[in-house]
């Protein structure tokens, strides 16, 4: 029993499955994210066990056509998510931007290319010749093998140099590499975040990195996370300082950086505990030292 696909015009609410001579018929909107399945079986074993939809797909079409639940995946909304964030993270790396996709966000321009799944199932289909009609030519009854991640990754980097030509994307790719903003990251500390900070602020010097990170380590008071150098006397120390402590802040609970938030506005112990509602301040005080504790272990980590 073989897979054969048939399109049908928008008006097609549903598809329809039912079997033709010892055959399976199964109709697919026009549309249909069954275009993207012979990219599915080209992603290497260690991407897509990460992809929980696409790994529940058999290897063999016989299976995947005898099964109303499998093809019921190739249409849900958790398939087209898991092939393009899978298809994504291949492509990203060839367009010559340092870390991972999962390093950037969804403000940068580059993250969003890197989602062109149109452009990525069409472009491996012709350098290669494995699309639709090669997949539905394979027999019955047949295991699909895995290629070879180097072959992949040859295979996208072949097809992203050739869309950034045939799309006139160059320019856009030479702006944004010229002139990227905060935006673009994740607040993670990546070598892709550090190089664009020292770029921007030229803070490649190491001596100025251990100083802001001494600075920080300060521990008089309420310690350096509600401390940020004054930017009007040394703005690489300012920007290197308050990237790191807003980097600790998003690892602490919601409580806990109203607390720091706070202290930072300059409030007391007593008018922290008021607003956030304890009994006394030895409340607060109490969790600072949990917070300087956090802090400490975090900033060992860097």
């Amino acid at each position: 029993m073989s897979l054969i696909i048939r399109e049908t015009n928008s008006a097609l609410k549903r598809k329809e499955v039912y079997p033709v001579n010892e055959r399976r018929l199964v109709k697919f909107p026009r549309g249909s994210n069954i275009r993207y399945l012979p990219l599915v079986y080209f992603l290497p074993l260690e991407l897509i066990v990460k992809c929980p939809t696409l790994y529940k797909l058999p290897r063999d079409l016989s299976e995947l056509s005898a099964s109303n639940e499998l093809i019921g995946l190739i249409e849900s909304d958790a398939f087209l998510g898991e092939i393009m964030d899978a298809s994504a993270s291949l492509a990203f790396p060839h367009f010559g931007f340092g870390g991972w996709k999962e390093h950037y966000t969804g403000y940068c321009p580059v993250w969003r290319l890197s989602y062109a799944l149109p452009l990525w199932a069409k472009g491996i289909e012709r350098e290669t010749g494995w699309g639709l009609q090669a997949l539905l030519h394979v027999p019955p009854h047949t295991e699909i093998p895995f290629f070879k991640p180097e072959y992949i990754r040859e295979i996208f980097g072949r097809v992203v140099k050739r869309e950034i030509e045939e799309q006139g994307w160059q320019p856009i790719l030479d702006v944004v590499r010229e002139m990227s903003c905060d935006e673009d990251f994740e607040p993670w500390d990546t070598n892709a975040r550090k190089d664009f900070l020292r770029k921007w602020y030229h803070t490649r010097s190491k001596k100025v990195q251990t100083v802001s990170l001494e600075a920080l380590l300060e521990d008089d008071e309420d310690s350096s996370i509600f401390y940020i150098p004054d930017a009007t006397q040394n703005v690489e120390a300012y920007v290197v300082a308050k990237d790191f402590a807003e980097r600790f802040l998003t690892t602490l609970s919601e409580k806990d950086r109203q607390i720091v938030q706070l202290r930072q506005d300059g409030y007391t112990y007593e008018e922290v505990a008021a607003a956030m509602r304890y009994k006394n301040h030895s409340g607060v005080i109490k969790r600072i030292e949990a917070i300087k504790k956090k802090f400490r272990e975090y900033s060992s980590k860097e």
